[in-house]
Order: structure tokens, then C-alpha cells, then sequence
């Protein structure tokens, strides 16, 4: 079998592609579950990588848990209370934690339906494309189930909380146009153009310092829970590393030389 999630680097910049279009890319099984965690993994290794990009294979970005196994009470829905609280915390609670953990900005090119868990994967990521195609459905509640994967943490970050209780009490679909209008995607583009479309955000995004990149994202990431004065007293310590790097004087004698300059990491 072709391996869940597939990794592509180009340059700078990896593309994740959920590869399990039979199910429509539903994250709840094991196999997707560690394609994700290790692809998360391999990127915060690898200081080459400037930023990420996921999408979805075939028509669906994900529908989010697979309702089969829900229906036959298999895989991470199956077994006693414990069993299942066990299920949630060891299997499909790992992709919030290590997509948040990410240390590159992702981008999530939503190609098609993003359901329940998929939904919410495209809100753990930092910023969102979407297809003319693409709906998003915090859909838990049409299934007798609520956000187990995190997404009540996630959804309101991403489209305020009176969006967000729309969204998860309703379990209605939000089409692309709507999702625009509200702040969920910074773009909607023709289904052919979306790839293109995703890459040349990242590429604009990946010109720049990767280790001011990488720091630019855990500022805004700690931004959202800590008080102010924590947050000057991080940003200057950060501040005071970037200010030692080799990329920052390049930089500065690129503005002053006026050329384009050549980021190497150090």
C-alpha cells in the first residue's frame, strides 16, 4: 500500500499530501495518524525546510474520522470508555500537538470537503487556500460526537467564537465563498490553480531568514496564551540571538547594497 502521507521537498519548501483518497483522507487510522506525526517530526529536523504546505489527494482535503470505523466501533472507536479515551489521547490527539508544534509556518491547501477532524486539521495550520471546491463542516454534532481531536481549542482561534459555536452546534457545511468572507481562508482560487497558488505563498514566505522564520512563528504561536509582559521579555531574548546571525547581516548589507540577498541559515 502507497504510504499515507506523502513528503516532497522542493527547494525549501515540503509539500504533505494526504494519500489515502479511498477514504476520502480520514486521519483517525493509525497509519495516517504516524504518516502525519512523523512527516511533523522530519521537518522541525531538517533546517532546510523554510515552510510546509498540506493538502489532500484526490477530491477531499480529509474526512476527518472514518465513519466505517465509527459504524463497525473499530481502530480508535472501538472498546470500552477507557478504551476509547485511550484511543482519542494516543491516536488522533498526537496530529494537533505536532502540527502546533511545528516550528515552520504551514499552509494548508484545501482542495476539497475539510469535515469534523479535517476541518479542524486545516485550523492548526497557519494559514488557508482554498479551492472553489472546498467546504469546511465542524460536523462532530451530526454524528452524535463533539470535537475530540482539539478543534474547540483551534476553531475559535481561527473565526472567533460566535463562527465557531455556528459552526460546531449547527454542523453545517461553510462553502468557499463564506469561509472567505469570514476569515478562514485568505484566498479562493479555481481548483487548477490551487497548487500554484499554495506554492507561491510559501515561496514568498520561504526568501526570507529561516531562523527568523522559525522564532517570527513561536512569538505569534505564544502570543495567543501568554500576557504581554512575558511575551516582550521571549521577543527580546529571541531578538537578541537573531541579532547575533549571519542572515541578519546579510539583510541589512542586502537593503543597504540594494540586491537581493542569500540566506543560508547560520
Amino acid at each position: 500500500m502507497s504510504d499515507p502521507v506523502l513528503y516532497e521537498q522542493h527547494g525549501h519548501i515540503v509539500t504533505l499530501t494526504l494519500n489515502r483518497h479511498e477514504t476520502r483522507n480520514a486521519i483517525s487510522e493509525d497509519e495516517m495518524v504516524d504518516g502525519i506525526v512523523d512527516a511533523c517530526a522530519r521537518i522541525n529536523a531538517d533546517p532546510s525546510v523554510r515552510v510546509a504546505i498540506i493538502t489532500g489527494a484526490g477530491s477531499a482535503f480529509s474526512s476527518g474520522g472514518n465513519i466505517k470505523d465509527m459504524h463497525d466501533k473499530k481502530g480508535m472507536f472501538g472498546g470500552s470508555a477507557p478504551d476509547l479515551r485511550d484511543g482519542y489521547r494516543n491516536g488522533i490527539q498526537r496530529i494537533p500537538m505536532a502540527v502546533y508544534d511545528l516550528e515552520v509556518p504551514v499552509i494548508a491547501a484545501v482542495n476539497g470537503a475539510a469535515i469534523g477532524a479535517g476541518c479542524d486539521l486545516t485550523m492548526m495550520c497557519n494559514m488557508r487556500i482554498a479551492s472553489e471546491k472546498a467546504i469546511f463542516a465542524e460536523s462532530f454534532v451530526k454524528v452524535g460526537l463533539i470535537p475530540g481531536d482539539g478543534g474547540a481549542w483551534f476553531l475559535p482561534r481561527v473565526v472567533g467564537h460566535s463562527r465557531a459555536n455556528e459552526m460546531a452546534f449547527t454542523g453545517e457545511t461553510v462553502n468557499a465563498e463564506k469561509a472567505l468572507a469570514w476569515g478562514i481562508v485568505s484566498s479562493v482560487v479555481a481548483p487548477d490553480d490551487l497548487m500554484t497558488a499554495a506554492k507561491e505563498l510559501a515561496a514568498r514566505i520561504a526568501v526570507n531568514p529561516p531562523t527568523a522564520l522559525r522564532m517570527t512563528k513561536k512569538l505569534l504561536k505564544e502570543g495567543s496564551s501568554s500576557t504581554l509582559a512575558a511575551l516582550l521579555e521571549m521577543s527580546a531574548s529571541l531578538q537578541a540571538l537573531v541579532h547575533q546571525t549571519k542572515d541578519h547581516q546579510e539583510a541589512v548589507a542586502a537593503m543597504l547594497e540594494k540586491r537581493a540577498p542569500k540566506f543560508t541559515g547560520e
